[in-house]
């Protein structure tokens, strides 16, 4: 597509818009594009001037003093696009990641009726989305109640999967491919925890909640999670420790020997992830187990004692329809899922989806949000409650990713992460430290090598770089 903003300063903020409604095109100049914007500010005027697949339309208003140009611009353009392309985003013209959050400020500044009349009027989201800001924002804040000054959390990245699903964007690398990586990476890591464990105690900091992500950490054998599991049980004081998760995530890595390691070093909470339980739907996405291979994992794991299982589902991946998405969501709660988070299809540009679209096809869209609908009408109905949420910039349909959980099944780490409500400190490949300043909201990011080679190949580096935690602490 071709964007062009002409006499004002709002191109980001021009950028984004489009973005909510073009997610897959890219913003070049070659005049032969399907989709043209030209945005343009004369004295007190603004304008857009847009094309998408053939139809035309121009519209223009007309600033009152000392206006937000940006907020104008942004209303303006959201205008006219939803004309043209008959679709109306449901979060308007927000794009930020974290809604409830946003929701949490305008609250303690408004109270909580003015903020969600805020996110539909002055920032034209549904009524619904609104509702579930607030609602998130609500529980979230019993999670974040827990959390005290000194209080951080541990991430630990095992950037390794069986297969790389067609959908992923994440730092996840075969095993098959990357084999000979993973015995000095679990070495490495482990010397960054120990690490990483005596800077958290010469601080005095209370570690709250443990999160093990990637790729798929049980892609590791139950020795090598063993070793890791050790090594975080004598080098940090769990005494506070509030939650311990591990995304179990892939079905065809989970064998009893596993299950039972975590729960032998006190792992609590884990995730066993089948996206969908349409079979033709995982082969298409590159998934090399079964609808039945994730049922039988989730009843191993409740065999060996797990009673707080996630499962996360997608809605929107090719080949599902809205009657085998609902079979998935009812699936996961007729197996008793503690939590279930569902997410929205993203087509990012580090995976192997994409569009070759010739018109502005609403299909996908429409069907994502039945999708998601069915879900929330689902979900609440047998007595989960949305207790997190984020959104990313080229999901389907503009729709967000919302964990459902029964009552005292949050996961805690979700919360203080999204809301950003204490530092995290994070080891492994392609992990971020976020170092959070609770007085005054000053964030800083301490980032590890992305890719497991990089990480092995300047381990030094990586440690020196931890040392940024002591210089944020001393501040």
């Amino acid at each position: 597509m071709i964007l062009k903003n002409i006499n004002h300063s709002c191109s980001y903020d021009t950028e984004k818009i489009c973005t909510i409604f073009f997610p897959d095109e890219r913003i070049k100049n070659d005049e032969t594009q399907d989709v043209s914007v030209i945005t343009k500010k004369e004295k007190n005027t603004i304008s857009v001037d847009a094309i998408v697949y053939g139809k035309a339309m121009t519209k223009s208003a007309t600033l009152e003093q000392d206006e937000d140009i940006a907020y104008a611009m942004s209303v303006l353009l959201f205008d006219v696009l939803s004309s043209l392309t008959g679709f109306k985003p449901p979060w308007g013209i927000l794009f930020g990641v974290r809604p409830a959050k946003l929701m949490h400020r305008y609250a303690n500044e408004v109270g909580e009726e003015n903020a969600r009349n805020l996110f539909i009027d002055r920032f034209l989201a549904s009524p619904s989305k609104a509702n579930l800001a607030l609602e998130v924002m609500k529980h979230e804040n019993r999670v974040i109640s827990l959390s005290q000054t000194n209080s951080f959390s541990l991430y630990i990245s095992i950037p390794f999967c069986p297969t790389r699903c067609n959908y992923c964007s994440f730092v996840s690398h075969s095993i098959e491919r990357t084999q000979k990586l993973v015995n000095p990476y679990v070495e490495l890591l482990c010397k960054e925890l120990e690490y990483t464990s005596k800077i958290a105690k010469d601080l005095n900091l209370r570690l709250e909640t443990i999160y093990w992500g990637g790729g798929t950490p049980t892609t590791l054998s139950a020795e090598q999670l063993s070793k890791i599991l050790t090594v975080i049980n004598d080098c940090f004081v769990l005494n506070d420790l509030r939650e311990y998760t591990v995304e179990a995530g892939r079905p065809d890595t989970i064998t009893e020997q596993k299950l039972f390691a975590l729960k032998k070093f006190g792992v609590d909470r884990i995730s066993i992830n089948p996206q969908t339980f349409n079979d033709n739907v995982l082969v298409e996405i590159g998934r090399r187990h079964t609808a039945q291979m994730a049922v039988d994992s989730f009843l191993l794991a409740r065999e060996c004692g797990f009673d707080n299982i996630n499962m996360d589902l997608i809605a929107g991946l090719p080949c599902d329809t809205l009657d085998s998405f609902r079979n998935s969501v009812d699936s996961a709660i007729s197996l008793g899922a503690d939590s279930v988070t569902i997410h929205t299809l993203a087509k990012k540009s580090a995976s192997y989806i994409v569009t070759d679209d010739k018109e502005y096809d609403l299909s996908d869209r429409l069907l994502t949000s039945s999708m998601v609908d069915y879900s929330y009408e689902r979900l609440k109905s047998e007595l989960y409650h949305p207790y997190y949420m984020y959104r990313q910039s080229k999901s389907l349909g503009n729709l967000e990713n919302v964990g459902w959980a029964q009552d005292g099944r949050e996961c805690l780490y979700n919360v203080f992460m999204m809301d950003e409500t204490h530092s995290v400190f994070a080891v492994g490949a392609g992990a971020v430290t976020r170092l959070i300043n609770q007085n005054t909201g000053y964030i800083e990011r301490i980032y590890n090598y992305k890719y497991p080679y990089e990480y092995i190949d300047h381990f030094d580096e990586v440690l020196k770089r931890k040392d940024g935690i002591i210089s944020f602490y001393q501040q």
